[in-house]
């Protein structure tokens, strides 16, 4: 079983309260989850208008699938344009 891991952190423009911050983080966790079939939560700086972080995961058996749909993830985040993709990581693990 191979495990792919993603965080990704993005920054927030013209936000000013929690509420909108929350209703576009929601809205891309909900488009990941849709498009991808993968594990996906806010899981870091909650609490700031300005920027938020998002974790990810998506299990298979090839190596090569796993890292491609990682990819498809950041990317497809990425051309949404609701937010600025400022840094992503990646881990890929083999159990």
């Amino acid at each position: 079983m191979v495990v792919g891991c993603g965080r990704i952190r993005l920054r927030l423009y013209d936000i000013h309260s929690l509420k909108a911050k929350r209703k576009i983080v929601k809205s891309i966790v909900a488009k990941i989850q849709n498009r991808f079939k993968a594990a996906v939560a806010e899981t870091e700086l909650n609490d700031s208008h300005e920027w938020a972080g998002i974790g990810f995961c998506v299990v298979g058996n090839d190596s090569a699938r796993v890292n491609s749909q990682v990819d498809k993830i950041f990317n497809f985040v990425d051309d949404m344009g609701l937010a600025m993709v400022a840094d992503t990581s990646m881990e890929i693990i083999h159990l």
